[in-house]
């Protein structure tokens, strides 16, 4: 038995010392061995690396300067940075000491009714900031809270909040963040700063992506870059994401277009194609083979839905009239999808509709 525990003992002895000598550069170094998601690991780490919301960014900065902030109203679509800024700002604010003690972050994780809000958001409005950096930089004197995805938390809570923003306003500032600002009350909107985030550009996506890869030694092509900037739809962080999904996947080997469509799940071009191909042939058997296919196949309808409309829209094969009559079945099919209906039947009434357009003039 000792004998056995001996062994590994002894071969162990090496690696330890391995990693001594990694971590003798310094402690920074020795915690980047740890597997993170790059989606963590390239967050934004002051204000300044913040990628394309430059009138946010010129805002946050002035009030950073002056050590002082408005509350905030962060909204845009998902990946765009919204949640990155504002930590990023706060570490600037209260350097790492006292980001801890100084910010409170809630998200639709966490529990956000009505009672927390008045007992644990208002709890801690209350308390008095203190403690002064050891920098020596100046060090505001109020705290932060964070309300990400606001926009889910329920009416009740939200006019809850209204009468701990203005009471609490000399020790607390408050930064909502949401991707659908109707979704916030009128009165929180209204003592907010509000700051748009955009989509990310195709641009700055693709530099930030062959960074990525380049810093992580990945191997990918640049048509394989482009599509991952496609597939996205300007959210970064679902594109790193994907970029780890399929670095895993490969394992050192080049990452190229095929893989990228897998690991999104994307459905093929080919396979659109074919499927509007089939409504042109108006065979109703054909038709209901190739849908069980894509049932089976695992392919989300949702997605289908998605590709099918960019397909319809941007091709020169269908007449206005045909056009706007698929469009408004996928729109309605769309809305059924997520009422929870049945994902075979809303497909196959999707693609009678689409036949019965493109044949009714043949």
């Amino acid at each position: 038995m000792q004998a056995f525990l001996k062994g590994p003992s002894s071969i162990s002895t090496k690696p330890p010392a391995a990693k001594e000598k990694g971590a003798a550069g310094s402690s920074g170094e020795g915690k980047r061995l740890k597997p993170i998601p790059w989606v963590e690991k390239y967050r934004p780490k002051n204000v300044d690396e913040v990628a394309f919301q430059d009138e946010v960014v010129a805002v946050l900065k002035k009030s950073l300067e002056g050590a002082d902030l408005p509350n905030l109203l962060f909204y845009g679509p998902p990946g765009t940075g919204k949640t990155s800024t504002i930590l990023a700002a706060a570490r600037e604010l209260f350097g790492p000491e006292l980001f801890r003690q100084r910010v409170l972050e809630l998200n639709a994780s966490d529990e956000r009714g009505i009672q927390v809000i008045r007992e644990k958001v208002k709890a801690f409005a209350q308390l008095t900031a203190s403690g002064s950096r050891s920098d020596g930089k100046v060090c505001p004197p109020f705290k932060i809270v964070i309300l990400d995805e606001a926009d889910s938390m329920t009416s009740a809570a939200q006019a809850a909040l209204r009468r701990t923003m203005e009471k609490e306003s000399k020790t607390t500032r408050f930064c909502l963040i949401c991707n659908y600002i109707s979704r916030i009350i009128e009165p929180l909107t209204s003592r907010c700063s509000k700051f748009r985030f955009k989509p990310l550009s195709d641009k700055i996506q693709q530099q930030r992506l062959l960074d990525v890869a380049e810093k992580e030694h990945v191997k990918i092509s640049s048509e394989a870059v482009s599509y991952l900037v496609k597939v996205s739809e300007g959210d970064l962080r679902k594109a790193i994401t994907f970029l780890q999904s399929a670095t895993r996947l490969m394992g050192g080997k080049e990452i190229t277009e095929k893989i990228v469509t897998e690991i999104a799940g994307v459905i093929p071009k080919e396979t659109i194609d074919e499927l509007l191909s089939v409504c042109q042939s108006g065979s109703f058997e054909k038709l209901e083979t190739l849908a069980k296919n894509l049932i089976n196949e695992g392919y989300a309808v949702a997605q289908l839905v998605n590709q099918l409309h960019d397909a319809v829209v941007e091709s020169e094969d269908y007449s206005d009239k045909e056009k706007s009559a698929i469009v408004e079945k996928l729109a309605e099919v769309d809305k059924c999808l997520v009422d929870g209906a049945d994902e075979y039947l809303q497909l196959m009434s999707l693609c009678a509709l689409v036949m019965q357009q493109l044949t009714q003039n043949t």
